[in-house]
């Protein structure tokens, strides 16, 4: 497959705070569903705040979504992107498409994490690019942790609670409640399992941390043998010889987490915050869904097959269809 644009979708808004920015989504995760998470982000920004937004997925060799792929290309992109969301997770993208990723840090280009982009990259045995591996502890000091830990702040240490059957409630930080990012953000959970995450870096906020929960629903009763971890923050990333940028990450965001309008609120916040529009924050910003968004249960293999990102065109189709 040479056609870069079958590898994408571009959701185009007309009016709004955003009119005139891009915002670019990568999208290959094995089995929190980022494939449905980031398109139906990309639509409500594009839609209720006006933002160009480019959705770039991995595909197999039939053409159709393939999580948890590296057959990805198309990011190009990201020489006029304002703004890069990235829901990756053990990647190995051709040199060509790093070259972008890499293209755009080095400038200083925003961040926004989820979930298992902590550990983006597993790409050890590239001579260009291995650096970026979650596990990197190689003679370049300065990318010790790959770019889970140089960007964002935090590698793959490990999960916290038991995934599938301990959901987490998110605390917001007492210190920071009123960070841009938490504003109007209220009764925030998510339904996948807390991580190990222990982040550092320049200007870092913990912005909320995990209560988790013995069960998959936000009224369950927390687990009192847990420690509440970070689970979203911010902080400023900067490469050797590049710009300083922003980073929000994360350890959340399944697709089926964005039901719940706190958690979603944050990230649309986060977004907005990335690209310096604190001013357009405001407790009561729109985050309907635009179109149909039936997420799917996330799990390893559980993707829904033969989907083509055509099929995600337009406002009305649904994410994600069933065939």
């Amino acid at each position: 497959m040479d056609n870069e644009d079958e590898f994408r979708v571009t959701y185009k808004g007309e009016d709004g705070p955003g009119k005139g920015k891009h915002i670019v989504f990568i999208a290959t995760d094995h089995e929190y569903r980022g494939e449905e998470t980031l398109p139906a982000l990309a639509r409500i920004l594009a839609k209720r705040y006006g933002f160009t937004c480019t959705v770039v997925w991995a595909l197999d060799d039939n053409g159709n979504i393939f999580p948890g792929g590296s057959n990805l290309k198309g990011l190009d992109v990201l020489k006029v992107a304002d703004l890069m969301v990235i829901f990756t997770r053990f990647a190995n993208f051709e040199d060509k498409q790093m070259q972008y990723i890499d293209d755009y840090l080095h400038n200083g280009g925003p961040v926004v994490g989820l979930r298992t982009s902590t550990h983006a990259f597993k790409n050890a045995d590239n001579p260009n690019w291995g650096h970026y591996d979650y596990k990197y502890e190689g003679e370049k000091k300065a990318w010790h942790g790959g770019f889970g830990e140089v960007v964002l702040g935090e590698t793959w240490v490990g999960h916290y609670g038991k995934n599938h059957q301990q959901a987490s409630k998110l605390i917001l930080e007492e210190t920071n409640k009123e960070h841009p990012i938490l504003l109007g953000v209220n009764s925030a959970w998510a339904q996948c399992g807390g991580y190990n995450a222990y982040p550092q870096g320049k200007d870092l906020k913990f912005l909320a941390r995990g209560r988790v929960l013995n069960g998959m629903t936000p009224d369950a009763a927390p687990d009192t043998t847990k420690e509440e971890l970070p689970v979203a923050w911010a902080r400023t990333y900067q490469l050797e010889s590049g710009r300083p940028g922003r980073a929000f990450t994360t350890t959340h965001g399944a697709s089926e987490d964005i039901l719940s309008e706190g958690f979603r609120r944050m990230l649309i916040n986060a977004c907005l915050w990335g690209l310096e529009m604190e001013k357009d924050i405001k407790a009561d910003n729109p985050i309907d869904f635009v179109g149909g968004f039936e997420p799917t249960t996330f799990n390893f293999e559980g993707y829904q097959k033969n989907v083509k990102p055509s099929d995600l065109e337009g406002w009305e189709s649904v994410i994600m269809p069933r065939k």
